[in-house]
């Protein structure tokens, strides 16, 4: 199906960023796999080469333009690889992190941290679940409390993407006991004493992203490492998570796609009762089935990302791209292992590892249950 978004700049950047994966990431997955982490060089490497921080304003050292395109297409790029574990740093950092810095640090903020999230130097993470609290943020409870021009932090935090590698981490501290307007984000930089990080967290997919605890224990934070006002921090949260959102949608219809591929094209090659499994009808079927859920879901977070380019997107309807985009990840993962037989549960077959990665989309950014939630509200329930 032709797309219609693109621009013949964004193809020419969808070219370079393919170039750069081909060079850098796919070559050394799997050992970052089996490391559990990726080497920072490439993330430098990622700076050098324009993948870093597009939307910072040139006079930081980024590229200028505010255009999501560009993060899509990293995201499908990446994810179209089968490496898109070895590529959620980047993707973290731009769609996630790096909006907080562009929408709420201050002059001073800006010239100390744009230049090094746009050249590689910083990465970033964001700081929000705690072992006790996943997508009520209200409940959190790791403290910040004013002591002159500081914070002194307390608390902890989990599942932390890039949490090991992070030079820069935005947490989601409370600094009253207001549910929602208690919340502050501050800026811990690596090397703060007090500020220790666990364990990189043995997970089920997405091996190569390195995913931790993190520790803070009566850390000093200045008050000029706070983005934006004091209990400002919800209402901030709420208005970056759409784009999240989207981005998560962006790459689980990319993964949907790739691992159709691998199928169809396993379907097309495996034997059985004298010829491909994709001749018999229920192979066919299934695989029509699938291929137009893919199409379904490429068409709307299409849309989306018009509208979100347009300043339009609403938290619904990224919840509604998430939760049914990463679903339908689900069944398409899940009928790739079933269709390409006992081979499917062998990991050195692309879709095993396809569907260990595919578990976590529905949970990350926001749990089905909850987006389900979020866009009833949207209805007046």
């Amino acid at each position: 199906m032709r797309r219609t978004i693109f621009e013949p700049e964004h193809e020419l950047f969808r070219e370079s960023v393919q170039r750069f994966v081909a060079a850098e990431i796919t070559p050394n997955h799997e050992a970052w796999s089996e490391q559990g982490i990726v080497d920072k060089a490439m993330f430098r490497a990622a700076g050098r080469q324009g993948l870093l921080g597009m939307a910072i304003p040139e006079d930081h050292g980024g590229g200028g333009v505010d255009d999501y395109r560009y993060n899509a297409i990293i995201d499908e790029v990446v994810t179209a690889s089968g490496a898109a574990a070895s590529g959620l740093c980047i993707t973290l950092h731009n769609d996630v992190c790096i909006p907080y810095f562009l929408g709420y640090a201050d002059a001073d903020q800006r010239r100390r941290w744009l230049p090094g999230l746009a050249a590689g130097d910083l990465m970033t993470a964001i700081a929000m679940t705690e072992p006790g609290t996943g997508s009520d943020l209200a409940a959190i409870t790791t403290a910040a409390t004013l002591d002159g021009d500081h914070y002194i932090v307390n608390g902890s935090k989990t599942f932390v993407t890039n949490g090991i590698n992070a030079d820069v981490v935005v947490v989601v501290a409370r600094t009253s006991p207001d549910p929602h307007g208690g919340l502050t984000l501050l800026v811990i930089e690596d090397g703060m004493e007090g500020f220790e990080r666990g364990r990189n967290l043995d997970k089920m997919g997405m091996h190569a992203q390195d995913t931790a605890e993190l520790f803070f224990s009566d850390v000093h934070v200045p008050v000029t490492n706070r983005l934006g006002a004091e209990g400002a921090g919800f209402m901030q949260l709420v208005a970056n998570l759409p784009q999240e959102r989207l981005t998560i949608a962006v790459g689980a219809v990319a993964a949907a796609e790739a691992a159709l591929d691998l199928t169809i094209a396993y379907a097309g090659e495996r034997m059985a009762f004298g010829r491909p499994i994709g001749r018999f009808q229920h192979s066919r079927f299934l695989l029509a089935e699938l291929k137009t859920e893919v199409d379904l879901g490429r068409v709307f977070v299409d849309r989306l990302i018009e509208e979100h380019l347009a300043g339009r997107l609403s938290i619904e309807q990224a919840a509604e791209a998430k939760w049914w985009t990463t679903e339908m990840l689900r069944r398409v993962v899940d009928a790739g292992v079933q269709l390409h037989g006992g081979y499917g549960y062998m990991m050195e077959y692309p879709i095993a590892q396809a569907f260990l990665d595919a578990r976590l989309q529905t949970i990350y950014g926001g749990t089905t249950e909850i987006m389900k939630e979020i866009i009833s509200r949207g209805l007046g329930l």
